[in-house]
């Protein structure tokens, strides 16, 4: 079976015996062959879920029927297979080649768009930030020491920051971590936790949140379904009482339930209104502690992979201040390596792994992120490149254009910064650096139980050791290492192999994809006979990971990572740390630690003899091994937590500082909950950004208005504030945004639904309006209804750019919450992005209109000449992203109108900001809206808030990751049968 010439002769048998059956497919199938090795794509292609040994056997029964019907049959049926997958190979491939070069001209097309704006060339020759300089790689001093962190403490002792961490996928807990559990309990789980645990115990920092899901399933452990969890070891000499970094729970999704990442996106918003209840409770409480009674905001909200992406951009742009976003392993370049295997269509890609929405969830972190932090240069050259909304070479000019003051047009890019991840390092002791301390053996304690389990797998477990620590994916290619053991006597006699494969009780149980690694890494054990030199124990508690390396290191062995791409590698640091020289792919992460550390080999991970070869370069060269390890020894430190820390800090703090902007009213927060004051309980706070308006959604009108500011201002603290009823206590409150396309038929549909409320016996209901429509054409329709403005609370207009509350002086019916403009303004390009969409969208082929009269400071209106030519809403944001234009786009009016609001604004953030400001709480917030309607209903669909979809109003379907339609606050009901819905969501008359 050397070489697989078997396979070779079975496709040579299909050829020379069936001829006849193949007819004019024969030269497609010899082209086939002759373009790529037959072994691998027979084996690797063809036949998934078998391996060589069954497709030997598969041959010796053909051989053993020659000139039978049944070897005939066999050998027909086999050549069809092949033809068949060998052309949809074809097809995928040829397919997403298509693709690529329609992007590549997309993009191309886009960003020569934006550099036409930006003619300057780069006058300060900016370099992309790094954290280390390659160039003094050998020798590099510790850092980190006492005198640094005490000169850092000194620099940050008023500081008091409250930083929120987002995670909300996998199991999280600070003790005995389960990583390798499944694929979403890894290196992110233990990264976030270390992280927050690390930041706690920083000068300058107060308190710090892990938010992530709790879970209370009798499958898991009983812990995650804790609320709180206090971090040891993370509170300082100074902390208060609520000081230190605490893991907070937050339900969210199906009750008693664990879930895999792919299926907690439609539970998105659920999980936002949850934290942003907590973190608004601890901005108050953390105010009353430290800030005399102001609240403490957040420095920012730091969301970790694409789920918690998408979370901490809404809470941020909820509460308006920073937020930081890390990545861990991005959707595009996930998506760009399962097509080059060509198994599977975009189309099944996405219905498995949600890999789209993914995407989309990480150009929004792009949207609305001050600070991408990012491990290694890969993530940004390799991965960030690939997406819509960044682009290397126009980041550095935007860059190099805000420091000269130069306009940018309305184009806004997110800071790249790298900053690897820390590592916890108080296992070393001085003489590390210079001798064994990193490895000393402590002959007076007996050996941890963890080396005996490993030990029992070898004949002679003194050898050295080859050590793998990886979850059983194929992206670890774990199978390509065991090939390169098993295939080099010199290897397998010089050393022993250690797999630590995460934890498992029966193959049966894990997940496929994990069964199916593990068995192929077990028949090759089998196939090889590496019985007596290949360790691989079932189990292992996160607590034995330092003790395994020690093992490995005494018996001066190597650690090895030989995945296709690493994004990181933080296996690598704890083994350097411990003493260990690596052997490591070249691509990702694996570079930039080599080039700091200077402690191993980098290999080609596709190159099975290559892996090999590197291995044996260091166990045959022993002053090779011992100055990787002194050197890994050496420079180890660069990678510490506080070094991480302080780094993180100062690029924190470097951000504006936003918050909201505005004041709560004196004495109110003590309010109770249930007082009967409904209205803006201190008028003087308010006449201060609030605007009596007619016709505020005009851009002259507003400008107009601003002249008269203080005289209006000074006649409002004269009015009664009881004018301007807030819906902040009232219960429920009924949120009206179905999206009509008629004006009438809106107008009758709101008077319907307010008169079956009314009907029901809800005295203390509140009404808002939320709609794309300007202020001025719903007070056309209230009258044509006849009906008043201040029979609702408030009104979100023009898709949630505008708030106004409604004002009895007939002649100034409206009242515009300025303050809100302040609190959306965030990366909004203001005329210059007016400017340059208006020079876009007049250009003949984008068939758009700039519509002035439904035009406002914050929200640029166009009419859609032909809709049927017009780019769909999601193509239209990539063509903004490529030209770095952070705004949403959407349609209304069945795609006969587009607007351009505030990346901070929608209509479902309005309400967000309703909550944050006047405690209008969403959980007693009721939303109306249609099946289907402008661009951006399905937003207003899932939360904390209650909703009823009005069967028959528009059309149109929500997509199924997006919205969890099996949510018990979600029904369904007709126009004449509102009071039934009311009765499905058990609310109750007041």
């Amino acid at each position: 079976m050397a070489g697989n010439d078997w396979i070779n002769s079975y496709l040579e048998a299909i050829l020379d015996s069936e001829q006849e059956n193949i007819g004019r497919n024969s030269s497609l199938l010899v082209w086939e062959r002759g373009g790529f090795s037959p072994t691998r794509y027979f084996v690797e292609e063809v036949i998934s879920g078998f391996d060589e040994t069954d497709l030997f056997k598969t041959w010796l029964k053909v051989a053993a029927t020659k000139g039978t019907q049944e070897r005939s049959t066999r050998l027909e049926n086999m050549c069809w297979r092949i033809w068949n997958l060998a052309r949809r190979k074809k097809q995928i491939e040829g397919e997403e080649a298509r693709r690529l070069i329609k992007r590549r001209i997309e993009r191309e097309k886009a960003r020569k768009d934006a550099t036409a704006d930006m003619s300057e060339e780069f006058s300060e020759g900016e370099r992309p930030d790094t954290v280390f300089d390659s160039s003094s790689q050998s020798g590099t001093p510790r850092i980190c020491s006492a005198e640094a962190i005490e000169s850092w403490a000194r620099l940050q002792k008023d500081e008091k920051l409250y930083i929120v961490l987002i995670s909300l996928h996998g199991l999280v807990r600070g003790e005995n971590m389960e990583l390798g559990r499944d694929s979403d309990t890894g290196g992110q789980v233990k990264y976030v936790v270390e992280l927050a645990r690390a930041l706690g115990t920083m000068p300058g920092v107060y308190r710090v949140d892990l938010l992530t899901r709790q879970v209370s399933d009798s499958d898991v452990d009983s812990s995650y379904g804790e609320p709180t969890e206090m971090l040891s070891g993370s509170i300082t000499e100074n902390g208060g009482e609520s000081s230190g970094a605490y893991i907070v729970r937050i339900p969210f999704g199906p009750k008693n339930k664990y879930l895999a990442k792919e299926l907690l996106w439609p539970y998105i918003q659920e999980f936002v209104d949850g934290a942003l209840t907590h973190v608004f409770h601890m901005s108050q409480v953390l105010g009353d502690q430290i800030n005399g009674g102001q609240p403490v905001w957040p420095v920012a909200i730091h969301g970790h992979y694409a789920d918690a992406g998408e979370a901490a951009a809404l809470i941020s742009s909820s509460l308006n201040v920073p937020m930081v976003f890390t990545g861990h392993s991005l959707g595009r370049d996930k998506l760009e390596q399962l097509m080059k295997q060509g198994r599977q269509s975009r189309e099944e890609i996405n219905a498995k792994y949600k890999i789209m929405r993914r995407i989309e969830a990480e150009e929004v972190c792009l949207d609305s992120a001050e600070i991408i932090i990012t491990s290694t240069r890969q993530e940004i050259d390799g991965q960030w490149c690939l997406y819509d909304g960044f682009d290397v070479v126009l980041e550095r000019k935007l860059r190099a254009r805000i420091r000269r003051g130069v306009s940018c047009y309305g184009r806004f890019m997110p800071r790249m910064i790298i900053i690897p991840p820390g590592m916890e390092f108080n296992h070393l002791v001085d003489g590390d650096a210079d001798g064994d301390g990193g490895v000393e053996e402590h002959p007076v304690l007996p050996d941890p139980p963890i080396w005996a389990e490993i030990m029992r797998f070898l004949a002679n477990p003194r050898k050295p050791m080859i050590l793998a620590i990886a979850r059983p994916d194929p992206k670890k290619n774990i199978v390509m290492l065991v090939k390169a053991f098993g295939e080099s006597r010199a290897l397998r006699e010089l050393a022993n192999l250690t797999l630590i494969m995460g934890n498992r009780d029966t193959i049966d149980e894990m997940p496929s994809t994990s069964a199916s690694m593990l068995t192929a890494v077990l028949k090759l054990i089998d196939k090889y006979d590496l019985y007596g030199q290949v360790a691989y124990p079932k189990h292992h508690r996160q607590s034995d990971v330092p003790e395994i390396y020690r093992l490995a290191a005494k018996t001066k062995g190597v650690v090895i990572n030989p995945a296709f791409v690493e994004p990181f590698g933080l296996t690598l640091i704890e083994a350097a740390s411990h003493g260990l020289p690596m052997v490591a792919t070249k691509n990702g992460g694996p570079v930039d630690i080599q080039k700091v550390l200077d402690n191993g080999l980098l290999v080609d991970p596709n190159e099975q003899e290559e892996i090999a070869g590197a291995l044996l370069k260091l166990f045959a060269d022993r002053q090779l091994w011992a100055r990787c390890r002194q050197n890994g020894l050496n420079n180890i430190h660069l990678f510490s937590w506080p070094q991480h820390c302080m780094t993180y800090l100062s690029r924190l703090t470097s951000c504006s500082r936003r918050q909201p902007k505005w004041r709560r009213s004196h004495g109110g927060e003590s309010e109770s909950p249930e007082s009967p004051n409904d209205s803006l309980r201190d008028f003087n706070d308010i006449s201060l950004n609030l605007k009596l308006s007619m016709d505020g959604d005009s851009v002259g009108a507003v400008e107009n208005e601003n002249k008269a500011l203080n005289s209006v201002c000074s006649k409002m603290n004269n009015h009664n504030a009881e004018k301007f009823g807030l819906p902040r206590m009232k219960n429920p409150v009924f949120v009206l945004a179905m999206d009509c396309d008629e004006d009438e038929e809106f107008g009758g549909l709101i008077k319907k639904i307010i008169g079956s409320v009314r009907e029901s016996g809800f005295s203390r209901s509140g009404f808002i309006m939320s709609t794309s429509r300007t202020v001025s054409v719903v007070k056309g329709i209230l009258t044509s209804q006849g009906m008043r403005p201040v029979e609702f609370d408030a009104f979100v207009c023009s898709s949630g750019s505008d708030i106004y509350y409604p004002s009895e002086d007939p002649d100034r019916p409206f009242a515009l919450d300025e303050e809100y403009h302040a609190h959306i303004a965030y990366r909004w390009g203001g005329e210059d992005l007016r400017r340059t969409l208006v020079r876009w969208a007049d250009s003949e082929e984008q068939c758009l209109t700039e519509d002035e009269q439904r035009s406002s400071a914050y929200c640029l209106a166009f009419s859609v000449r032909n809709p049927e030519k017009v780019a769909a809403a999601r193509e239209m944001r990539k063509l903004l992203r490529t030209q770095a234009l952070r705004c949403h786009v959407l349609y209304s009016h069945d795609g006969s109108k587009l607007q351009a609001i505030p990346v901070l604004a929608s209509r479902s953030q309005a309400l967000r900001y309703l909550y944050v400001r006047w405690g209008v709480e969403l959980a007693k917030m009721v939303v109306f809206v249609g099946e289907g309607g402008s661009t951006d209903y399905q937003g207003m669909i899932y939360g904390s808030h209650k909703t009823v979809i009005m069967r028959g109003v528009c059309s149109g379907h929500a997509m199924e990751d997006a919205v969890a339609f099996d949510s018990p606050n979600i029904v369904w009901a007709d126009a004449h049968a509102i009071d039934t819905a009311l009765s499905e969501l058990k609310l109750l008359p007041t």
